[in-house]
């Protein structure tokens, strides 16, 4: 028998932001049928605008209708990182839920590879500054409940991360992640709900950007 507060639970919705390009991506759900999400090329408008939507985007649903707060907490650029990190931990603090920080390049394998790759290991590349290349490989769990981290996202020489691929042992598919990325924000808002269901309740203040590299030289 369901109680009250079980069911006021599953009312919850959990809400995902996506700023590590110069788009914004936004997705909520109650993961019971009730989904929407949004993309917006903003560019260098992002900071100016991402509240303006974020407002407009939670309606008809409010701020007390959230279970959690996810965010893509990088690698990416290091201002759109920040941007959505600062912004998930605030609603996180003022509304007294959880934050849960993914990856961009777990979003990106399990976008890929919850549709093709159930079992198989999907090693994600996405160019990083100053030559170098963000990679990690990620293996899909069974029945599609979310990603095995294989090799921790991290920042290689193109070299390296070649010579990475190449002792690898099991069979691989190798995914670029360059574009397009916040359309992942989907991705975020699942692998953030595979967590929550794991009983992951992140305190906001514990939810940290990967930046991989430091902004300059």
């Amino acid at each position: 028998m369901i109680t009250q507060l079980e069911n006021l639970t599953l009312a919850k919705y959990g809400l995902s932001l996506h700023t590590t390009t110069p788009q914004l991506g936004l997705a909520i759900s109650n993961f019971a049928g009730n989904t929407r999400f949004q993309i917006w090329d903003l560019g260098r408008d992002l900071s100016s605008y991402v509240h303006q939507y974020l407002l407009e985007f939670i309606k008809p649903q409010t701020w007390q209708d959230l279970a959690f707060v996810a965010v893509a907490k990088g690698p990416g650029g290091f201002t759109g990182t920040r941007i959505g990190l600062v912004l998930a931990r605030t609603l996180g603090q003022q509304l007294d839920i959880p934050v849960l920080g993914v990856s961009t390049l777990a979003a990106v394998a399990w976008s890929y590879g919850s549709k093709h790759q159930e079992g198989k290991a999907i090693a994600v590349e996405m160019p990083a500054q100053r030559g170098q290349v963000f990679g990690a490989i990620y293996q899909v769990a069974s029945q599609n409940s979310g990603l095995i981290n294989l090799l921790p996202d991290t920042v290689l020489t193109p070299e390296a991360w070649q010579e990475t691929l190449a002792n690898w042992e099991t069979d691989y598919q190798l995914v670029t992640a360059k574009s397009g990325l916040a359309a992942t924000v989907t991705s975020i808002l699942q692998l953030a709900h595979f967590d929550w269901q794991l009983g992951q309740r992140p305190h906001w203040s514990e939810t940290l950007p990967y930046y991989g590299q430091h902004p300059v030289v």
